[in-house]
């Protein structure tokens, strides 16, 4: 469970990861997280990734959105909650309300009525409306394209600012979420004892021709095939490659 904030809910997939802000505060996180080199050759994961591009060439997050600033929304109202979740409270909302200044005229109540399926919701419309507000003061309207800038807007997180920069602006960056931060450490492609360490390790050790799609097939890897209580390794495209331990047998 999440402690309650005014502003800023934390969007960290695991109790022990820290949420730098702003560049300075992630570069010092960055420096003393001390990144651990990747345990599977650079052969190998050249050729995890391989594969993965093989059967998914174009992967797709699965939130719906209908542009950076709805995608942007839908990142920050998924912290702590399902994709399907979030996607059945925003589908009809996206339909009218798909700028920050829509959302500042739709308010917050009103945004709370539309959302209230999903975790957090108070707190979430609290955030949504102020971030809104924030890009129309401060960025014109428009979702920027920094790190630094997405991390100063309310419920922002380094993994959220990752996401949006990855599927909106196609920067090559890594969000680590719970089902990627299970798989590098499983495979033994990234170990890390944070989020922060794993997107590190990620960044060393992805061949950078993978790099812009990495986290996308390594979420999806994780949701459906690496599952946390199930692992099914026996379908696993890359069960020869993986050192997961305890590797499951027989039929899933």
């Amino acid at each position: 469970m999440l402690r309650r904030q005014t502003r800023k809910p934390a969007d960290d997939p695991s109790p022990e990861a820290t949420k730098p802000r702003g560049k300075a505060k992630a570069n010092a996180a960055a420096a003393a997280a001390g990144a651990l080199r990747p345990a599977l050759p650079p052969e190998a994961i050249e050729e995890m990734f391989r594969r993965f591009a093989a059967v998914l060439p174009e992967p797709k997050g699965e939130l719906e959105y209908v542009n950076a600033y709805t995608l942007l929304v839908a990142v920050v109202l998924s912290a702590q909650a399902t994709d399907t979740g979030v996607n059945k409270a925003t589908r009809a909302l996206f339909q009218t309300v798909d700028t920050p200044a829509k959302m500042v005229a739709l308010g917050e109540e009103k945004l709370r009525d539309h959302i209230r399926t999903i975790g957090l919701y108070r707190a979430k419309a609290k955030n949504v409306i102020a971030l809104s507000q924030d890009l129309i003061d401060h960025h014109g309207g428009k979702v920027p394209e920094t790190r630094e800038e997405l991390e100063s807007l309310a419920g922002v997180g380094r993994k959220t600012a990752n996401v949006v920069l990855n599927i909106a602006f196609g920067q090559p960056t890594i969000a680590v979420d719970t089902h990627l931060f299970r798989v590098a450490n499983r495979t033994g492609l990234a170990p890390g004892k944070n989020p922060l360490q794993v997107e590190l390790a990620l960044e060393k050790a992805v061949p950078a021709r993978y790099a812009r799609h990495a986290h996308h097939w390594l979420i999806l890897h994780g949701r459906y095939v690496c599952k946390a209580l199930k692992p099914a390794c026996p379908t696993c495209l890359v069960r020869d490659i993986c050192l997961f331990e305890h590797k499951t047998a027989g039929e899933v």
